[in-house]
């Protein structure tokens, strides 16, 4: 039987108009859904089991296990973990400018690690990270640890966290594999109309 819980904390989002919502995931109340839950009232801390879908604002996190805590501030820590020889699963909208594309990042690892008070995400372990524009992929990065910074929109990968030669399907030999998709250009200008030359109909001497 499926278990719900409700908000952990419902966290008031700032009424800012230069902040949009992507922005303010982690001021969104946390939602999960999963088979089995057991919570700890003393030490805010609570464990999912079991088919785990964790929402919170555009933020989607989906594995096998969801560890929850709360720090003394009420931000919100959960550390997913997929089942063995699979991947967790996260999905995150970007802020876009009006007119353009949505844009969203999804990533995949053994292991995710999602931090409410610094609002990132590692992925540990097999770690792959995709930007999307629409339904088009831009880019896409694999390594051992990466970490998604939402605030700046900054990730950094790190291909050696692993023992020598220990490399995997994701990032062989332990290195760091980047594709990055060249960035739109914009539309060359028109050309200049050409001069429309009319023929004279006198005739002019210099002297």
């Amino acid at each position: 039987m499926k278990k719900r819980l409700l908000p952990l904390l419902l966290l008031s989002a700032l009424a800012c108009g230069a902040v949009q919502a992507e922005k303010a995931d982690r001021n969104k109340p946390m939602n999960i859904e999963a088979d089995a839950l057991r919570h700890d009232e003393l030490k805010q801390t609570s464990v999912f089991t079991g088919n785990v879908v964790m929402t919170k604002g555009t933020i989607v996190l989906r594995g096998a296990q969801l560890d929850v805590r709360q720090d003394p501030e009420g931000y919100q820590y959960g550390t997913v973990i997929a089942e063995p020889g699979k991947r967790a699963f996260f999905r995150q909208k970007r802020d876009t400018l009006a007119g353009q594309p949505d844009e969203f990042v999804e990533g995949e690892a053994e292991v995710i690690e999602y931090d409410g008070k610094a609002d990132n995400v590692k992925l540990i372990r097999r770690g792959e990270l995709r930007r999307y524009r629409g339904t088009a992929l831009n880019d896409e990065i694999t390594g051992a640890v990466i970490v998604y910074n939402n605030l700046t929109d900054v990730f950094t990968v790190d291909g050696q966290a692993r023992a020598p030669g220990a490399g995997t399907a994701a990032a062989p030999g332990g290195r760091v594999r980047a594709v990055l998709a060249p960035k739109d250009q914009p539309p060359a200008p028109p050309a200049a109309p050409a001069a429309n030359l009319r023929p004279s109909t006198t005739i002019e001497s210099n002297q």
